[in-house]
C-alpha cells in the first residue's frame, strides 16, 4: 500500500492586526526617546528639550516604519514571538538607531545628548518584544480558558515537546488546552515550557493525571520506540487517559503542528527501526538472475517479488496454485492482469511433474520457497494437509531446483518451527531439516529464513480483527497473556533478501523481531483506530498445540552473529529424503505422530544418506 504523501507546510498567513504593529512600534520608539533623555538628565524635562526630542523622536518612528517595511517584521506575517520576528525587529531597530546616531552626532545645535538613541533603542527593543509577549500570553490564556478542549498532559520536555506545546498555543481552534509535562530526564524536572511546568515522570503520570483533570496523553518523542510507547499506553490506560502520539521524526515534513498528533497504531507498537538492507550484496544475488518465487500470490511471496523486482534480475519467475493470487501479483508489478506471460506459472508444489518442468523451462539460479499451509488451528484438524505441502511440496521444490544446479534456494520458515509444540511447526521444522540436508549434498547454497508473525498478511490476526470490529464484535483473543513476535510484511521481505545474500550453507537464518507484543495489545489498538470503543474482546483460551510466547531459538540451537546486525543464524541437523518418502504416513494421526517425533529429535550419530536420485535431463524433456 503506497504511504500517503505528507501535504506541505502552509505558509504563515499574514495576521489581520500585523499593520498594526507598524503604527504601535513607531510610538514606542517616540516614549523611548522622551524616557531616555528623561534619564539622562536625572529625571528632567524643560521646554527647552522638547524641540530637539521631537526632531528626533519623529525621526526615528518615521526611519523604523520605512525600514520596518523594507527588510523588518511588517513586510511579512510573522508568528508572535518567534525567533525569525525577534530577529527581523532587533534588525529594524538597529538599522534605525545607526540612522538616528549620524544627525545627533553632528548637530549644532545639539538636539539631544549623544547617549540618547543608544538608550532610547535598548528601551524601544524592550518594550516591542515585550508587548508582544504580553500579547502572545494573554491570547494563550483566552484560548486555554475556551470551553470543549481535552485536557493534555504532554510526556516529553525535549524538542518534540517545545514544539508541541508552541503550536498548541498558537492554535486558533484552541483544541488542546496542556495542564502538566512529563518527562524521566532529572535535568528537566524544573523546566516551564509555555507556562506549563514539567511536573514529574513518567512514575506519576496517574497522579498528575488526576491532580490536572487531564483526559489525553500526548506522547511528544518523535525518537519513542516501542517499550517506551506500550508502557507509557499501558500507564495511561489505567489511568484512564487516551493516548495520543507524535509521528516519528523520519515521517515529519514541514512544521510541526497540533494537528500531527494521532492515535497509536501498530507500527507505533512494533516500534520497528529502520532496516538498512547492503543493497551491493543483494544485488550480486539478483541482477541479471533468473529468479523463481513459489507462493508469489501470497502476502510474504507477492511483496518479496516486488522487492525482487527492484534489483533488476533478467527474469523473475512468479509460481502459484491461485490463478486469483497471481491476478493479483501480476497487477501489482507489471499494471495488467492478463495472465498471458510465460513469467506467470500456474502449479502445485504438491505436483513434482508439473514442478520439475516448470524448473527445467525456467532454469531459475535463484529459487525462494514461500508457499506453505500455514493455518494453526487448520492443520491441527487436517495434518495429513500440512505433510503433502510443508514437508513433501518443500522436498518437491528442492528436488526440482536441485535438478537445474540452482545457485541459491531460501526456505521461508517461521518461529513456530523452534521448538515445535503444533502442527504446523513439526511440518516447518521438517522443511528446515530437508532443507540443510541438500545443503550438505548439492552445489547450491541451501538456507532457511525463520521469522514470526507479519503483520497485515492474509490470515493474520489483522484481518480477522478488522473483520471482527467491522461487524460489532466481540473480537476473540486465545488469551489474555498470550505474545508473538510481529514483522511488517516490507521489513520481512528485506530481511529475506538480505538472509539470502549472507546465508552461510545449510543454516538458518533467524531475523531479529525486536521484542514479543501481546496480541491483546494488537487487538485494543485495532479498536481504538476503528473509532468503534464499544466493540468487546473475548478470551477464548489456547488452542491445540499454541504456546503462550513464541521462541526464535530451540534449546538445542546456538545461535551467531552474522555479517547483518539483524540476522543471525543456527544449525538444524539434515533429514534423510529417502526416510521422509518411506515414512509410514496413510492418515492425519500417523501424519502428526511421524512428523513430531523427527521434528523434534534428529537421529545422532547416523551417517549422511546418500543423495537422492535426481531426474536426468532425458527424463526432463
Amino acid at each position: 500500500m503506497s504511504k500517503e504523501v505528507p501535504a506541505l507546510p502552509e505558509v504563515p498567513t499574514q495576521h489581520p492586526f500585523r499593520l498594526a504593529w507598524a503604527v504601535v512600534d513607531p510610538i514606542v520608539w517616540i516614549v523611548a526617546i522622551v524616557a531616555a533623555t528623561w534619564l539622562r538628565y536625572d529625571f528632567t524635562l524643560t521646554t527647552a528639550m522638547l524641540r530637539g526630542i521631537a526632531i528626533v523622536a519623529g525621526a526615528s518612528a518615521v526611519i523604523h516604519t520605512i525600514v520596518g517595511f523594507t527588510v523588518g517584521p511588517y513586510r511579512i506575517g510573522h508568528l508572535r514571538g518567534s525567533f525569525e520576528e525577534v530577529i527581523d525587529l532587533t534588525k529594524t531597530v538597529a538599522i534605525t538607531v545607526a540612522v538616528v546616531f549620524v544627525p545627533v552626532l553632528i548637530a549644532n545645535p545639539i538636539l539631544v545628548p549623544k547617549s540618547v538613541p543608544v538608550v532610547a533603542a535598548a528601551l524601544a527593543l524592550t518594550g516591542m518584544l515585550g508587548m508582544r509577549t504580553v500579547l502572545r500570553a494573554y491570547r494563550m490564556m483566552v484560548r486555554r480558558r475556551q470551553p470543549g478542549q481535552r485536557r493534555i498532559i504532554v510526556f516529553g520536555a525535549g524538542d518534540g515537546g517545545r514544539l508541541l506545546l508552541r503550536s498548541i498555543g498558537r492554535d486558533r481552534q484552541a483544541t488542546y488546552q496542556p495542564v502538566a509535562i512529563l518527562d524521566d530526564s532529572n535535568e528537566k524536572s524544573r523546566l516551564s515550557i509555555e507556562g506549563v511546568k514539567v511536573r514529574g515522570t513518567r512514575e506519576d503520570l496517574a497522579a498528575v493525571a488526576t491532580r490536572t483533570h487531564a483526559d489525553t496523553l500526548a506522547i511528544a518523542v518523535p525518537s519513542a520506540d516501542s517499550t517506551l510507547i506500550r508502557d507509557l499506553r499501558r500507564r495511561a490506560e489505567d489511568a484512564g487517559l487516551d493516548v495520543l502520539v507524535l509521528p516519528s521524526a523520519k515521517d515529519m515534513i514541514g512544521e510541526l503542528s497540533a494537528a500531527d498528533l494521532r492515535g497509536v497504531d501498530l507500527a507505533d507498537l512494533l516500534g520497528r527501526r529502520p532496516i538498512k538492507l547492503d543493497r551491493q550484496v543483494i544485488e550480486k544475488t539478483i541482477r541479471g538472475r533468473r529468479i523463481l518465487v513459489t507462493g508469489a500470490g501470497g502476502s510474504i511471496g507477492s511483496e518479496l517479488c516486488r522487492q525482487i523486482a527492484q534489483f533488476s534480475p533478467e527474469r523473475l519467475v512468479l509460481l502459484d496454485r491461485d490463478e486469483s493470487a497471481l491476478h493479483a501479483a501480476q497487477l501489482s508489478l507489471a499494471g495488467n492482469g492478463l495472465l498471458e506471460s510465460d513469467d506467470i506459472v500456474l502449479a502445485d508444489i504438491r505436483d513434482p511433474d508439473a514442478l520439475r518442468a516448470v524448473f527445467d523451462a525456467a532454469r531459475p539460479e535463484v529459487v525462494f520457497h514461500a508457499a506453505a499451509l500455514k493455518h494453526l488451528p487448520l492443520l491441527e484438524r487436517y495434518p495429513i494437509e500440512a505433510w503433502k505441502t510443508n514437508v513433501l511440496g518443500t522436498l518437491n521444490v528442492l528436488t526440482a531446483a536441485a535438478g537445474v544446479e540452482v545457485q541459491t534456494f531460501v526456505n521461508i520458515s517461521t518461529d513456530k518451527a523452534a521448538d515445535p509444540t503444533c502442527v504446523l511447526g513439526y511440518s516447518k521444522r521438517l522443511a528446515e531439516r530437508l532443507t540443510a540436508r541438500f545443503a550438505s549434498h548439492d552445489s547450491g547454497t541451501y538456507v532457511s529464513v525463520r521469522f514470526g508473525n507479519v503483520l497485515g498478511s492474509r490470515g493474520s490476526v489483522v484481518p480477522a480483527f478488522t473483520a471482527q470490529i467491522e461487524r460489532g464484535g466481540p473480537v476473540t483473543v486465545t488469551h489474555p497473556d498470550v505474545e508473538r513476535y510481529f514483522m511488517l510484511i516490507p521489513e520481512a521481505c528485506q530481511l529475506t533478501l538480505q538472509a539470502a545474500a549472507i546465508g552461510v550453507d545449510g543454516e538458518v537464518m533467524v531475523l531479529d523481531m525486536g521484542t514479543p507484543m501481546k496480541i491483546v495489545d494488537v487487538a485494543k489498538t485495532l479498536i481504538a483506530m476503528s473509532k468503534r470503543l464499544d466493540v468487546e474482546i473475548v478470551y477464548t483460551g489456547l488452542r491445540p498445540g499454541e504456546k503462550m510466547s513464541e521462541d526464535l531459538f530451540s534449546g538445542r540451537e546456538a545461535a551467531r552473529a552474522t555479517a547483518h546486525p539483524l540476522v543471525s543464524a543456527v544449525e538444524v541437523p539434515p533429514i534423510d529424503p529417502d526416510s521422509v518418502y518411506a515414512a509410514p504416513v496413510a492418515t492425519g494421526g500417523a501424519a502428526m505422530a511421524w512428523m513430531r517425533g523427527h521434528a523434534r529429535t534428529a537421529a545422532p550419530g547416523a551417517p549422511p544418506a546418500p543423495r537422492p536420485p535426481q531426474p536426468s535431463r532425458r527424463d526432463n524433456g
